[in-house]
């Protein structure tokens, strides 16, 4: 038998449930990992509460992890039993052992930990794709980052400095301003209320090209507003609920603006895009050109916790739950 948490209905962090599993048998296409660390995503939340519909029920929810290779199917040729593996975007993370698809794991190289590697593949791939793919960033560009104290935020402010751009972090305390300033953010706004406006002058008037915003509901508004004409909204979270329904006309009242809703999902649906996006991240961590910060680790069991920790925004950086 395995150990996970389950979730028999949609709720509060309380319908979390820490409970035996039959530990599963990979597939021909499939490799059974045991796992030595989860991330903990906002991702995990919607799933939680039902803002994204479960496959089945019950469920173990999770995106995320790292582990080592115990068994393989018939079919897999590129694994075998003792690889140090992790992953991200694959349901079923809260739990002791687990069956993934075996195109859906990534080698972890010797000089990077499997609480690192837990901390850091979904936040860290979505950073990838939203700074080098969604919108290319190049030096010289001054760019708005929402929740820049959040996982992914350091890891787009550290990523963002890296490539030669301004980052422009909002937050939402003092405490955080400061923890985004030490991880490469030039210019730090606390709240919404008054982004636009800060925008403007840091930029001279001209706004910025791209927004990235995983606030979703609060700051849609704010977030158009601080574009430069043909800048790109790129909203790719909900934490604060979900945007409503939008009048695509506002786009070209605001200047002919581009919005996406990407999903990592996507950028990595390729096994040569999945590569690509986990070895550009492996690279840029490996150089110390960025750091993975696991700001808190939990027991799997105690995941409740850490739901109501993200929720609250008691949280900075990456949250890791040990099985």
């Amino acid at each position: 038998m395995s150990k996970a948490i389950r979730i028999h209905r949609n709720g509060g962090p309380e319908v979390m449930v820490w409970e035996d599993v039959p530990t599963p048998e990979p597939g021909p296409n499939e490799v059974l990992l045991k796992q030595q660390a989860a991330g903990l995503n906002y991702i995990d939340v919607y799933f939680r509460t039902g803002l994204y519909k479960a496959p089945s029920m019950p469920l173990i929810i999770g995106q995320e992890g790292a582990g080592t290779v115990t068994a393989v199917g018939s079919a897999v040729t590129t694994l075998k039993p003792g690889d140090r593996v992790a992953y991200a975007g694959a349901i079923g993370g809260y739990a002791t052992d687990r069956v993934i698809a075996a195109d859906r794991v990534v080698k972890v190289p010797d000089a990077i930990s499997f609480e690192t590697a837990a901390a850091m593949m979904l936040q860290g791939m979505t950073a990838q794709y939203l700074l080098r793919r969604t919108y290319h960033v190049k030096p010289g560009d001054t760019i708005v980052v929402h929740a820049a104290a959040g996982g992914v935020g350091l890891i787009m402010c550290q990523w963002a400095k890296h490539l030669g751009a301004t980052v422009v972090g909002v937050v939402s305390t003092e405490e955080k301003a400061a923890l985004a300033r030490a991880n490469g953010a030039a210019h730090t706004v606390i709240g919404h209320d008054k982004l636009a406006a800060e925008v403007k002058r840091i930029t001279g008037g001209a706004g910025v090209p791209v927004v990235y915003d995983s606030v979703g509901k609060d700051t849609f508004t704010a977030s158009l507003d601080c574009l430069a004409p043909l800048g790109l909204m790129a909203s790719y979270g909900n934490a604060s609920g979900p945007v409503p329904p939008v009048d695509i006309s506002i786009l070209a009242a605001k200047g002919s603006l581009f919005l996406t809703r990407p999903t990592l999902a996507t950028y990595t649906a390729k096994r040569a895009d999945l590569e690509a996006t986990a070895n550009d991240l492996f690279d840029v961590v490996a150089k110390g050109a960025v750091k993975i910060q696991v700001n808190q680790t939990y027991p799997l069991k105690d995941a409740a916790q850490a739901h109501i920790a993200l929720e609250s925004r008691k949280t900075t950086g990456s949250t890791v739950l040990l099985p």
